[in-house]
């Protein structure tokens, strides 16, 4: 691979002012690090003989390594964020990615559960009633009613968890603030009194069992456990949890806009995806409601 030291101002330009967190600015450096092999770039100089085509002749070799479409336009953004950086700071005197557009790709109709599948009497009965049985309940229930994602769930910490909200650091640093439900009060209160035992004075909100922090296996597995004995879902994540909300949100009356500042999406597109599962409902709704509509 070609080192990267040829672009550090533009990783502290994503550190200080994008305020990229660390998982995203890896990714970036990934990215880079990948183009500038393919393109044998090893300086800034370099960067200004890229053209069009030989970024078009990259995303080519990575769909032939088997990459998906969602990958390979995700490495593109990352081209689009560095070639604007590049002319910004006079490094480059054209920017290749205006002549290139992301690889189409097919929309996958996010999973989600039931209604049913999700109600708490049925859910309840799964977990045990030591600590970690009520912290995985706390942790399946936090997911499920507030649709923040695992990585958010994780970095609460005990101060931003009230008997009223939840506030989340979202992506970019970007803070919003999530009301809670008194079912999950209750569970909360009963999380706080068995994790007294363990630490009386956490800085996270979720711990394990030895006192550290959740990681991100963890919770995954979990998650999994748990929605693979509730539902018939195949695919069963922490991230499956998030969709679950958006559309039981959507089914049930709350705008795409309030959706969309819950589950902290930059633009609204994001949230629309969620309009097909909905939409999937009304027509089922019709075509039992309606007289014309009714199967014969």
């Amino acid at each position: 691979m070609i080192p990267l030291f040829f672009a550090d101002n533009f990783f502290v330009y994503l550190t200080s002012e994008k305020r990229f967190s660390e998982h995203t600015i890896l990714a970036y450096k990934k990215d880079v690090e990948q183009f500038a092999s393919f393109c044998d770039i090893d300086s800034l100089e370099d960067v200004n003989e890229v053209t069009a085509k030989l970024v078009r002749a990259w995303v080519v070799d990575l769909l032939d390594q088997g990459l998906s479409t969602s990958s390979v336009n995700r490495k593109l953004s990352t081209l689009r964020t560095f070639f604007k950086w590049c002319m910004r700071e006079g490094i480059s005197s054209h920017n290749p990615m205006l002549l290139v557009r992301g690889v189409k790709s097919k929309k996958r109709l996010p999973s989600f559960a039931q209604n049913d599948e999700m109600k708490l009497v049925n859910i309840r009965p799964l977990f045990t009633d030591d600590f970690e049985g009520v912290r995985d309940l706390l942790i399946f229930e936090v997911l499920y009613q507030t649709g923040i994602r695992s990585s958010e769930l994780i970095g609460l910490k005990e101060a931003d968890v009230s008997d009223e909200l939840i506030k989340v650091l979202g992506k970019r640093n970007k803070e919003r603030i999530i009301p809670i439900s008194s079912d999950l009060v209750g569970i909360i209160e009963v999380y706080r009194e068995k994790r007294r035992e363990i630490d009386p004075n956490p800085e996270y909100f979720f711990l394990l069992k030895s006192g550290k922090k959740l990681y991100p296996k963890l919770v995954y597995r979990k998650i999994n456990n748990y929605l693979g004995k509730a539902t018939g879902l195949d695919k069963k994540s922490p991230h499956v949890l998030r969709h679950t909300f958006a559309t039981h949100m959507l089914n049930n009356g709350a705008g795409l806009e309030v959706l969309k500042e819950i589950l902290g999406h930059a633009n609204l597109s994001a949230t629309q995806i969620y309009t097909h599962n909905s939409f999937a409902q009304l027509t089922d709704i019709y075509s039992q409601s309606h007289p014309r509509g009714q199967k014969k």
